[in-house]
């Protein structure tokens, strides 16, 4: 659909790496009909039309001056495209159509936009100039935004309607794999979150800075909580169960009307999962994709409830005799993430490794939601060029999720990143496990 980047072929590392984001971003508009590219798909989001500019905007905005000293051309669409929405703000956005500019200029833009940093950006970073931020680490902003998107968008056109897409390459099904609820012991011991400061490594503002705390011992599920699982809560009544529910949570399941998780349909006395160019029999051993809230009532109905963020970061990374992990584990090579499928694998095919204590599926195949409010570790600063990144949303409304889905790409599997959302957003591919202390 857009021109694939320009001068990035040879250059610094990061341009490389900046050029395979674009590709990765770029595809998925491509499987989008050209009528729906005005198209909301999500009530709480911009049209699509936004995220095209977007990406563009955020990475000319973030570099233009800090790294290449040069003038807007654009200001109208530099502020335009600047910023997305929190999924459950407020209100629901209420622009129209017509408010938009025409696809045309925003194609404009974008291919001006690449074409001025790829002019400079190669150049930039061999120079070794000094600057107040350093070009390596807006670079490695600049790309993780983008494949955050990559992800984001990809579950927005999840909610398209079908004949709203282009058909694309249907996931190859692995074989069913028998995966036997079971919960696992994790003896008490020490846990490290966060980043050190200084790090080799890239991260983001909230990952900073590294802590080590001691976890009691706690059980958790060697699974995530497969769709079988789930539809026994359903047939349970558990969508009826004030006890189960939170305050706001049972206000939201009533005013919306929620009675199975998002990515259901009903069909009768069947149930369907919507995929992402299917509608297919719901798959009983795969995770089941729900909001923080529905998982919640799971887990209380199962007498359990979700792991905090250090529970779940000592099971699947701490090594199993009782010490911190001493060193950034490294990427898995095997398992459901980085763009290698659209949809979930059953919870026991699921090629990731287990971790030191036997838990399964903890990297890839779906987010997992935790209990834990997103929050600064002590030692926090936010990014002076993006001081509202992580600040905004440490709010007592947000909940930290661990893990990574199948679109999540692989710089964002490592143990310290944290990702978040609200806990009545049902459109993420995030699903669950359950741990008892």
């Amino acid at each position: 659909m857009v021109a694939q980047a320009r001068g990035l072929e040879t250059g610094h590392w990061l341009l490389h790496r900046l050029g395979e984001a674009r590709r990765d971003s770029d595809s998925l508009f491509g499987i989008v009909t050209s009528e729906a590219l005005y198209d909301r798909p999500i009530p709480e989001r911009h049209r699509i039309i936004f995220y095209i500019g977007h990406l563009e905007a955020f990475d000319w905005n973030l570099l233009r001056e800090r790294v290449l000293n040069l003038p807007s051309f654009h200001p109208t669409f530099d502020r335009l495209f600047a910023f997305g929405i929190d999924p459950v703000g407020v209100g629901l956005p209420t622009d129209r159509r017509s408010d938009w500019p025409s696809l045309a200029e925003v194609r404009r833009y974008l291919e001006r936009v690449r074409g001025a940093l790829d002019g400079g950006l190669d150049a930039a970073l061999a120079a070794r100039v000094s600057r107040e931020y350093p070009p390596e680490l807006l670079l490695n902003v600049a790309i993780e935004h983008r494949l955050m998107h990559a992800e984001t968008l990809a579950y927005m056109l999840h909610q398209l309607p079908l004949d709203r897409k282009v058909r694309g390459m249907r996931d190859t099904e692995p074989l069913a794999a028998c995966a036997t609820p079971t919960m696992l012991e994790i003896p008490q011991g020490a846990v490290t979150l966060g980043l050190r400061r200084g790090a080799s490594t890239f991260g983001w503002d909230n990952e900073y800075q590294q802590q080590t705390t001691t976890v009691p011992a706690f059980a958790i599920d060697k699974h995530k909580v497969t769709n079988g699982e789930y539809l026994e809560f359903i047939a349970a009544g558990g969508y009826q169960e004030r006890s189960l529910w939170t305050d706001p949570g049972w206000n939201w399941v009533g005013n919306a009307g929620i009675v199975h998780p998002g990515f259901w349909r009903r069909d009768g006395e069947h149930w369907l999962l919507r995929t992402m160019f299917d509608e297919i029999p719901l798959p009983l051993d795969w995770p089941v994709y729900v909001s923080q809230a529905e998982a919640s009532a799971y887990a209380r109905w199962a007498g359990k409830s979700l792991p905090s963020e250090a529970q779940w970061q000592r099971a699947a990374w701490a090594p199993a005799n009782g010490a911190a992990e001493a060193a950034p584990a490294p990427v898995p090579r095997e398992g459901n993430f980085d763009f290698r499928r659209w949809d979930p694998m059953p919870v026991g095919a699921d090629p990731a490794s287990p971790s030191a204590f036997g838990v399964t599926g903890m990297v890839g195949n779906g987010w997992e939601w935790t209990s834990t409010l997103f929050a600064a570790f002590p030692g926090f600063e936010p990014f002076p060029f993006y001081p509202g990144y992580s600040a905004d949303f440490f709010d007592s409304r947000h909940y930290v999720m661990k893990g990574g889905s199948a679109r999540t790409a692989a710089c964002m599997l490592r143990p310290s990143f944290r990702n978040w959302f609200q806990p009545h957003y049902p459109y993420v591919y995030a699903g669950f496990r359950c741990a008892k202390n």
